[in-house]
C-alpha cells in the first residue's frame, strides 16, 4: 500500500503509484470524492509493433520530484523497446487542471514509430453506475461525466492532437475495458459509452534514430461541460509547457518562507530535502476550506473497507501546529474555522469528519453493556485549542482567535471544564488517541491541560478574567490529579492511564509512546525527573531491536503486527513515535554533542521514505518496507516539527557558546 507521487492544489488531489498510474483523483474536496476508486489509469507505449504497459517489469523506473516543487520527475527506461521516457506531472496551482509532459527518447540508431496511450478508468462520485464517456468533436477531446462532475482529456504531440480514441464498457460481464483495445496499437474509435465505462486516447510520435520528442497530456476538471471546455482552451492557449514551468516556480516561491529564516546548521542535505518535501506533501493534504486529511491512499480499503480520507481533529491539530511552527500560519488558519463550525452544540468535536464538514464514520459506540457513553476522544477537542494558542503565540495574528473566541474557544473550554470526574480531578473517560480503548489516559489529560491553558491565555488576552481563572484552575487541578493518580512510584514512570475494573480504577502500566505529551503540552518540563524517567522507559521498552530500528507505539501493538517476538519487536516502528523520542532528546540537550542522537534519528527517517520521498505511517520491523498508508500527513508533519525543534535548539546552544 502506497502512493509514491502526490500532487494537488487544495481543491484537487491526484495520487500516482510506482508505475506512474493515476490511482486516486479527488475533487472538489481533497479527500472527497475519489473519482477513480483506487483503480489504475494505465499508461502504455506501442513501438514498432510491440506494446508494453508501464507496470511491465522490463521497465526501469526512477521516481522523484523536481527539486522544491510539486511537479514529478520520473524516468522510465525499456531496453527491449529501445526507449526512455522522462515524465513530469503537476496540478495547476489555481485551476483544476492536471498536466503531464512525456519526453520520448529513441535509444537506438533506428527510426521508431511510437504510439503513447493514456487510459481513463473513472468511477465518478465514487461508483461506476451511470457514468458516460464520449468523444467531443468540437475540440477533439474525450470527456467523462456524471451529475456535476466533468473530466475532459486532451493532449498534443509533434503530429497533432489525439491520434486515436475509444470509449467502452469495463468490469461488466466479460468486458475488461478499452485498455485492452490499445494493446494492438489501434483503438476502435467508439464514440460513446454509458454505465460502467472507461476510455483510452492515443498520440503518435515519429522518432528518427537517436532523437527525442515531447508530448503533453492534460485533464480539465469542473462542474459542467462549459467549465472543462474553458479550462481545456486555457491549456491550449497558454501552452502546457509554460503552465508546468509556472507550477514549479509557484512552489519554489511557496517554500521561500523557510529559506529566509532557517539556519539548518549541521543537518545533512537529505534531511533538509525531506523537510521541504514534507511541507509540500502536507500542503497537498489540506483542503482550501480547512480540512486537513490524515491520508488519501485508498489501498487501505482492501483491509478495512474504510479509508483515512478523514479530518481527525487530533491529526489536524498536531499537523497545524507543525505547519505553524514552520511559518505557514495562512495555510492552516482555515483549519480552525473548520473546527469552529464542526464543534457540537455541547462543545466537543466528534471522532472524525469528512472534508465537507459532515461527521465521518466511527467505531466508538454510544452504549456499552447497557450504559451510555460519549463516543469521543477528548484529546481531539483539547488539541485544537492548544494548537490555536501556539499559533497565536508564534505569529501574533489576533483576528483569527478573536473571531473564534466565542464560538470555538469558550464553548470547547467550557466542555473540558465540565467533563471532569470530581473524585479524581481528571477528565471523565473517553477513547485514547489511538482510538482503541476507553478510560482516562495520561496523554488525554496532558492534552486537556494544554487546551485549557491555551483557552486561559486567550481569555486573558481578551480581558475575560473570570473565565481565565476558571480554565486555569481546572487545568491545575488536573495536573494535581495526574501527579496523584497517574504517576507510579514503584515503576518510576507515568502510567498509560486508568481503566475501570469491578467498579475500581486501576493503572494501565503498558509502556506507551504517547506519554511524550507530558512535556509537549506543558504539564511538566522535559527535564523534570518524572518525565525523564518515563521517556527513558519508552526508549528502552519500545525501541525495535532490529537493523530497521525505530520506536513502536506501545508494547505488543497489534496493528499490522508482523512478528510475535515482542521482546525484540514490541510493535512496528512508527515514524511519529520515533520522532517523539527524538523530540525529547532535543528538548533536553545541554550541548551540541547531545544533538547527535536526534540528528541520527532524523537521518534514519530519510531512509524510511518511499522512492519519491513520501513517508508511510509505519514500516516493517524486519525489512523496512512501508506498512499501512503512505503518505501519512501526520508522519510528514511530525518530521517538520522535529526539524524545527532541532534548528531552534541548535541555534540556542550555539548562541550560548558564542558560535553565532
Amino acid at each position: 500500500m502506497a502512493r509514491h507521487l502526490v500532487i494537488g492544489n487544495g481543491k484537487m488531489l491526484v495520487n500516482l503509484d510506482n508505475h506512474c498510474y493515476m490511482r486516486d483523483l479527488y475533487f472538489p474536496y481533497v479527500g472527497q470524492l475519489n473519482h477513480t476508486g483506487g483503480q489504475p489509469c494505465r499508461f502504455g507505449v506501442w513501438c514498432n509493433g510491440k506494446f508494453v504497459w508501464l507496470d511491465d517489469p522490463a521497465w526501469e523506473i526512477e521516481l522523484g520530484y523536481i527539486e522544491n516543487s510539486l511537479v514529478t520527475n520520473v524516468t522510465a527506461r525499456h531496453e527491449g523497446l529501445g526507449l526512455e521516457l522522462n515524465m513530469n506531472d503537476g496540478i495547476h496551482q489555481r485551476e483544476c487542471i492536471y498536466l503531464k509532459r512525456v519526453v520520448v527518447r529513441n535509444l537506438t540508431s533506428d527510426p521508431k514509430d511510437v504510439r503513447v496511450f493514456f487510459h481513463q478508468d473513472l468511477m465518478i462520485d465514487g461508483n461506476e453506475v451511470g457514468d458516460t464517456a464520449a468523444y467531443y468533436p468540437s475540440n477533439r477531446t474525450v470527456f467523462h461525466y456524471k451529475r456535476s462532475s466533468y473530466f475532459m482529456f486532451n493532449g498534443r504531440s509533434q503530429t497533432g492532437g489525439i491520434h486515436q480514441y475509444s470509449t467502452g464498457i469495463k468490469r461488466f460481464h466479460s468486458a475488461e475495458g478499452t485498455w485492452r483495445d490499445a494493446e494492438d496499437g489501434d483503438l476502435s474509435g467508439n464514440a460513446i459509452a454509458q454505465g460502467s465505462v472507461d476510455s483510452t486516447i492515443g498520440f503518435r510520435v515519429e522518432l528518427p534514430g537517436g532523437s527525442e520528442s515531447t508530448l503533453y497530456y492534460w485533464m480539465s476538471v469542473g462542474e459542467n461541460l462549459e467549465e472543462v471546455k474553458r479550462l481545456d482552451q486555457y491549456v491550449q492557449e497558454s501552452h502546457p509547457e509554460k503552465l508546468l514551468s509556472r507550477i514549479v516556480i509557484y512552489w519554489n516561491h511557496w517554500l521561500t518562507k523557510v529559506g529566509s529564516h532557517f539556519r539548518f546548521g549541521d543537518l545533512p542535505s537529505e534531511v533538509v530535502r525531506l523537510f521541504k518535501h514534507s511541507l509540500l506533501i502536507v500542503r497537498t493534504q489540506i483542503d482550501e476550506r480547512g480540512a486537513i486529511l490524515a491520508a488519501n491512499d485508498t489501498d487501505i480499503l482492501q483491509y478495512n473497507r474504510d479509508h483515512y480520507s478523514y479530518m481527525w481533529p487530533r491529526d489536524g491539530a498536531l499537523i497545524a501546529d507543525a505547519m505553524s511552527m514552520a511559518g505557514y500560519h495562512g495555510t492552516i488558519a482555515p483549519f480552525f474555522d473548520f473546527c469552529g463550525k464542526a464543534l457540537s452544540p455541547e462543545g466537543y468535536l466528534y471522532h472524525k469528519y469528512n472534508p465537507d464538514g459532515t461527521v465521518g464514520s466511527s467505531w466508538h459506540p454510544y452504549v456499552v453493556q447497557g450504559a451510555s457513553r460519549l463516543p469521543i476522544q477528548e484529546d481531539e477537542t483539547a488539541l485544537v485549542l492548544f494548537a490555536l494558542w501556539k499559533d497565536y503565540e508564534r505569529h501574533g495574528e489576533i483576528e483569527l482567535p478573536q473571531s473564534l473566541y466565542p464560538t470555538l474557544v469558550r464553548k470547547a473550554a467550557s466542555f473540558l471544564c465540565d467533563y471532569v470526574d470530581p473524585s479524581l480531578g481528571l477528565p471523565l473517560p473517553s477513547y485514547d488517541l489511538w482510538e482503541e480503548r476507553y478510560g482516562i489516559w495520561t496523554y488525554t489529560v496532558a492534552a486537556v491541560y494544554g487546551g485549557l491553558m491555551g483557552a486561559a491565555y486567550f481569555a486573558d488576552l481578551f480581558g475575560d478574567y473570570e473565565r481565565s481563572d476558571r480554565y486555569r484552575n481546572v487545568a491545575e487541578r488536573m495536573k494535581l490529579g495526574m501527579l496523584t493518580h497517574l504517576w507510579d512510584e514503584e515503576a518510576g514512570r507515568f502510567a498509560r492511564g486508568l481503566v475501570q475494573r469491578d467498579g475500581r480504577w486501576e493503572k494501565d502500566m503498558t509502556i506507551e509512546s504517547s506519554l511524550f505529551g507530558l512535556f509537549e503540552f506543558g504539564v511538566l518540563p522535559a527535564d523534570d525527573d518524572r518525565v525523564s524517567r518515563t521517556m527513558q522507559a519508552i526508549e528502552q521498552g519500545l525501541s525495535v531491536r532490529t537493523e530497521v530500528g525505530g520506536v513502536a507505539r506501545y508494547t505488543n501493538d497489534y496493528y499490522f503486527q508482523q512478528t510475535g517476538d515482542v521482546e525484540r519487536v514490541p510493535g512496528n516502528p512508527w515514524v511519529i513515535c520515533t520522532l517523539w523520542v527524538a523530540d525529547f532528546q532535543i528538548e533536553t540537550a545541554r550541548s551540541l554533542a547531545d544533538l547527535e542522537r536526534p540528528r541520527a534519528a532524523l537521518e534514519s527517517i530519510v531512509r524510511r521514505t518511499l522512492e519519491g520521498g513520501n513517508l508511510p505511517e509505519q514500516v516493517h520491523p524486519i525489512d523496512g518496507t512501508p506498512l499501512s498508508v503512505a503518505p501519512l500527513t501526520w508522519s510528514h508533519a511530525t518530521y517538520i516539527k522535529s526539524v524545527c525543534r532541532y534548528v531552534r535548539k541548535r541555534e540556542q546552544l550555539s548562541s550560548a557558546l558564542g558560535e553565532i
